[in-house]
């Protein structure tokens, strides 16, 4: 089968590598569509030669896990990866994956894991966000559009800081209160404000917060780490400050899947794709991302039909076959 990988730092070729060898409790995944997240543009401009990258996939079940766990051959699903899903095919633990009901598409799905997982376990960090002012820097990422419909629908008053106004719109049509271009241009004091700039921008944003306000940390998009002067404390004299890892959450994957799933089908949650494209175009796309072309997610799609092998766990597939 076909998948990128990493020929030096930075740079993709599409290879052919061995087909999935899944344990016990891993089902191969006919991946249908993936998303590349900004993190993993990061990790590319590490990685040694043969790595392979892809952390969010939906496609189809082709070989359910030998464990019995786990949807049948034949389910759509997503997933959440290590590494690997920028194949044509990747073996995926059941604890990481969820069931697709048709309302949802594949490319839809591809955009929900990671920049979703965040987003939600980012409104468990923050606590309670009904009539709490907040500010959301980096806003116009995957992550900002799905926080902010989440922490909309609790009732929060969002500020969100883009690079400009036409950035903002689908932001304050998802339920943020008003946008800014720059954290110190917030008006007011925040009860929680969420970075994921770093540099000078986490100094900032404190500054902006109510006493005994919180910081979350989640990011450094600058590619610069945060500097805090504590002898130049403008903002809240009880303020918390918070780093979080979005790993570090103990909600299993299935399960926040599954949360993102439901809300997106019942019309709750909308994934915002800036960007659709052929996954032979991976590495353009890699590079739009980090030149800060794309808004929201980008999705690649995997147009090739995959065999789905017989589940011995279950009755067989219907015959499909004309008559």
């Amino acid at each position: 089968m076909r998948a990128w990988i990493t020929t030096e730092a930075g740079s993709l070729r599409l290879a052919e590598v061995a087909e999935p060898a899944p344990g016990p409790d891993e089902a191969v995944v006919a991946v249908e569509a993936f998303s590349p997240n900004r993190g993993e543009t990061f990790v590319l401009e590490q990685a040694v030669s043969g790595f392979r990258p892809g952390k969010d996939v939906a496609g189809v079940v082709v070989k359910p896990a030998a464990s019995g766990h786990g949807p049948r051959a034949g389910a759509r699903v997503v997933a959440h990866l290590d590494h690997s899903g920028w194949a044509e095919r990747a073996a995926v633990p059941v604890g990481r994956l969820a069931v697709l009901p048709e309302a949802i598409s594949t490319t839809e799905a591809a955009a929900l894991p990671l920049a979703g997982l965040t987003a939600l376990r980012l409104t468990r960090a923050t606590g309670p966000l009904a009539s709490r002012r907040v500010l959301l820097t980096g806003a116009s990422g995957g992550v900002g559009h799905y926080f902010v419909e989440l922490a909309a629908a609790q009732g929060a008053q969002i500020t969100v800081v883009t690079a400009g106004e036409d950035r903002s719109r689908r932001l304050i049509e998802l339920g943020a209160t008003g946008w800014v271009s720059d954290p110190a241009e917030g008006t007011g004091r925040f009860d929680v404000a969420l970075d994921s700039v770093g540099g000078s921008s986490t100094a900032t944003v404190l500054s902006k917060l109510t006493e005994h306000g919180l910081l979350v940390w989640f990011g450094q998009a600058s590619r610069t780490a945060p500097t805090v002067d504590f002898f130049d404390w403008t903002g809240g004299s009880s303020a918390t400050i918070r780093r979080f890892l979005y790993t570090d959450d103990p909600t299993p994957v299935a399960d926040d899947l599954a949360t993102l799933v439901r809300l997106t089908a019942t019309g709750r949650l909308h994934p915002e794709i800036g960007l659709v494209a052929g996954w032979e175009d991976t590495p353009q796309i890699i590079d739009a991302m980090v030149t800060r072309m794309v808004r929201g997610n980008a999705v690649l799609t995997i147009p090739s039909p995959q065999t789905i092998e017989p589940d011995d766990r279950h009755e067989p597939l219907p015959d499909r076959s004309p008559t």
